[in-house]
């Protein structure tokens, strides 16, 4: 278990207990730590054990032993399967997840299945190339949703592992974790507490609470009418499936437009990261972007920043530096005010390059859902992927631009300053 860090809804979890019944054999669930996961810090590892926790407790409940250990887990896995008869892997679309999974699957002594369970279709039964828009993967995707949107019941273990495999485990203990993983000290969420049990809580408030108001509302940063189910979608916490079903039950005029970005949207992301190894590079994007950046690279900024002013919020824009401030504290942005986040970082660096590269590094070191093919893609975005040309212009030429007046025109961007200057106080009584 790496990637898909839950017991409901599990797929490759459920498929391994039918594996051991039908073998009479018990199972044990493996999680390898390792404090070498590219860009992972504190505030990431402290979210993630908080679900590994409940993680940990539901399994015991079921009879399964869950063993922890300090190694990555491409190691931990071949040293554990050389006492196992077949070997069940969950499945990651990034580099170092599809490079631990191959490195066992080259090495390992016996049968190894990988099960996807973190999208609704199947990446290639969706598609078999990267796909060019939403408008190009919806059809597909949408011809498949009958068959895979299905309820799934839980599997009981016939053989119970716990008392009587004897492999040693580390300790669930945080604070301990914690201090033993050389990882950078970003402070944790003040918002967010990771978990399935708190995903679920999230998402049934928004559905009874918001879910109606989504369409109108969703895109408007001044306003909290998001489920917040994106750190949880990265940790897999929560499936993609079971949110869906429960979406569908409610029978809301606003389930369509949140199904179109939890399906759709979110597929076609990691389409683009399974299919195009350029992924989290400048050079993933589309020829007509790429050329169109180039051709206005040498066009006249009128304002330059470094990264350590990007970081610390410190721009001239009230708007952006409030963006970056909710990045900062709660370990989110707003989806609509991340997309002008993007945008002004373009305009505010030397070349459209070097904005690509702090948008990756913005992103991945404060972000929960940070390190994803969601976040890579809506980065991508703000430069011309999964997008058209537009009307040409200084610095963007043909990319889509977002201006300061566009957000004041449409919301009440005040209201949005004073929300995260709230938050801002919060944590300043939290961490002083």
């Amino acid at each position: 278990m790496q990637a898909s860090q839950r017991t409901e809804y599990n797929y490759a979890l459920e498929y391994a207990i039918l594996q051991a019944n039908l073998r009479k054999k018990p199972l044990v669930v493996f999680f390898g730590l390792t404090d070498r996961y590219p860009q992972a810090n504190l505030r990431h590892y402290k979210f993630m054990l908080e679900g590994l926790r409940e993680v940990q407790k539901e399994l015991s409940d079921r009879g399964i032993s869950f063993i922890i250990k300090f190694v990555s887990p491409e190691i931990g896995v071949l040293e554990l399967a050389k006492r196992a008869l077949i070997v069940i892997v969950d499945r990651g679309y990034t580099k170092i997840q599809r490079y631990w999974r191959n490195y066992v699957a080259q090495r390992i002594g016996c049968p190894l299945i990988q099960v996807e369970g973190d999208v609704v279709v199947p990446v290639e039964v969706t598609s078999e190339k990267e796909e060019y828009s939403a408008y190009t993967i919806r059809r597909k995707i949408k011809g498949y949703l009958d068959y895979f949107l299905n309820q799934m019941d839980s599997i009981e273990l016939k053989k119970k592992s716990i008392g009587i495999v004897d492999i040693e485990s580390e300790p669930l203990d945080e604070k301990v974790i914690l201090k033993k993983l050389n990882i950078e000290d970003i402070s944790p969420s003040i918002y967010y507490r990771g978990g399935t049990s708190e995903a679920k809580k999230l998402l049934e408030d928004f559905l009874e609470k918001k879910i109606d108001y989504y369409p109108k509302y969703r895109n408007d940063p001044s306003k909290d009418y998001l489920s917040h189910m994106s750190p949880y979608l990265h940790f897999a916490q929560i499936s993609p499936v079971y949110i869906a079903l429960r979406v569908l039950e409610t029978g809301s005029h606003g389930m369509e437009a949140y199904l179109e970005e939890l399906i759709v949207r979110r597929e076609l992301a990691i389409n683009f990261v399974y299919y195009n190894p350029d992924y989290d590079r400048f050079n993933s994007l589309p020829k007509w972007a790429i050329d169109t950046l180039k051709e206005h690279s040498d066009d006249k900024r009128k304002y330059l920043y470094t990264l350590e002013e990007l970081e610390d919020a410190k721009t001239h824009d009230k708007y952006w530096n409030s963006a970056q401030k909710e990045l900062l504290i709660t370990g989110k942005m707003h989806s609509y005010i991340r997309m002008y986040w993007g945008k002004k970082v373009i305009e505010w660096s030397k070349t459209p390059e070097e904005a690509f590269e702090r948008l990756i590094y913005l992103n991945n070191k404060y972000a929960l859902d940070g390190r994803d093919p969601n976040s890579y893609a809506g980065i991508a975005w703000c430069f011309g992927k999964h997008d058209r040309p537009w009307k040409e212009r200084s610095i963007f030429g043909k990319i889509r631009y977002m201006s300061e007046k566009s957000l004041e025109n449409k919301f009440d961007m005040i209201s949005y300053i004073e929300k995260i200057d709230k938050l801002q106080g919060l944590a300043y009584e939290r961490f002083s």
